[in-house]
């Protein structure tokens, strides 16, 4: 009888736990990158009203550079679209 290995070997060019799949064009991996700036801007914006202080102009710090990234991927989206 065949089981499953529990530790296959590993792939000896790399050990790259992630990696963005080939073929996937600019514009996709551009709506992707606002997505997910999106989503980390909403949820350090949720935590930072948990916190105080200098902690929460931290968190509302990060979450305006997030901000900022997500706007300069939207707009080499729309750079793109032209």
């Amino acid at each position: 009888m065949t089981g499953i290995t529990p530790n296959p070997p590993l792939d000896s060019v790399s050990n790259v736990l992630f990696a963005v799949k080939d073929g996937i064009s600019t514009q996709d991996l551009l709506v992707n990158l606002s997505e997910s700036l999106a989503c980390a801007h909403a949820l350090t914006c949720d935590f930072a009203f948990e916190l105080d202080g200098s902690r929460r102009e931290g968190a509302l710090g990060i979450a305006q550079l997030i901000e900022l990234s997500r706007l300069l991927a939207e707009r080499i989206q729309a750079d793109i679209e032209r």
